[in-house]
């Protein structure tokens, strides 16, 4: 008789199933984390545009504060909008991709894109509130802090081709910002073009009447005071009040016209407070104002 060969049986390799169970465990919970910050930067950003319609100060934000001058500035509006409202936007285009990945995988390519973009504009507008502004508001660095721990999670999760889009994602959260960037370096703003005709002339009217506008380097509406004469604002007969940032002692020159609030216009005999319009400088001037 033959001998009846014996074969082992084959054994086939069991899937990890704790391994996978764990990491699709691990990806909902991100998933959730970063959807509730998402939720929040859009309570947080819904205030905040609230609050700018309506010309009022934010809570625990009182006037000539750091957190009102960076709410006053120039960078605190885009396209005759809050910047807090695009921030809201942001914030809503993300939750509802993050809801839909649940279903749509794919989505995460475009949050990868969303999120880089709002850390970039984050980055930029809290730099730019340092160095140009001199002052940080409390609510837009809890929003930049929500958006950069909402990209981290989301790079850290690792979705489908995350390298890929992260790169693509830079390069157009760099043309983003270098196009704010000129925006708001008055390439496109009519403060930093050819001066108004009008608005020069009236401008050198009031230096020539001995007018002087009092005001402090600090003051928002201050600064709008300067903006209403666009690229003519530098030749106002402006009187720097501040002796040294806010808070401060007035200058000499101020305390002699007992200047209390800012802008101060004091014309002659005759003294106008708060933001005025070049009209009604140049009607108090005796200035010929065409419409």
């Amino acid at each position: 008789m033959g001998k009846r060969s014996k074969r082992q049986p084959t054994e086939t390799p069991k899937p990890e199933v704790g391994s996978s169970a764990s990491k699709t465990k691990s990806t909902s919970v991100l998933d959730l984390v970063i959807l509730v910050l998402a939720g929040i930067g859009i309570l947080l950003t819904a205030y905040l545009s609230y609050v700018a319609w309506f010309e009022s100060h934010p809570a625990f934000c009182s006037e000539g504060s750091g957190c009102d001058l960076v709410q006053a500035s120039r960078w605190a509006t885009l396209l005759g909008l809050p910047m807090a409202f695009w921030g809201l936007l942001t914030y809503v285009l993300l939750a509802h991709l993050i809801w839909r990945g649940k279903k749509k995988p794919g989505s995460w390519t475009m949050i990868v894109f969303v999120v880089v973009c709002g850390f970039a504009i984050s980055a930029y507008l809290t730099v730019v509130s340092v160095i140009e502004i001199e002052a940080t508001c409390p609510y837009c660095l809890a929003s930049f802090g929500i958006m950069t721990t909402m990209m981290v999670l989301t790079l850290v999760r690792q979705p489908p081709n995350w390298t890929t889009s992260l790169k693509e994602g830079l390069v157009i959260a760099f043309l983003l910002v270098g196009g704010l960037h000129l925006h708001f370096s008055g390439v496109f703003d009519a403060a930093a073009g050819p001066e108004d005709p009008q608005l020069q002339a009236l401008a050198i009217h009031l230096t020539d009447k001995g007018v002087k506008f009092y005001g402090a380097y600090w003051c928002p509406r201050c600064q709008q005071q300067k903006a209403a004469f666009e690229a003519s604002g530098e030749r106002l007969p402006y009187v720097e009040c501040s002796s040294g940032g806010r808070g401060s002692a007035l200058t000499k020159a101020c305390v002699a016209e007992n200047v209390k609030s800012f802008p101060t216009w004091i014309i002659g005999k005759q003294r106008m407070t708060g933001l005025q319009t070049p009209r009604s400088l140049a009607a108090a001037t005796g200035f010929d104002w065409k419409e």
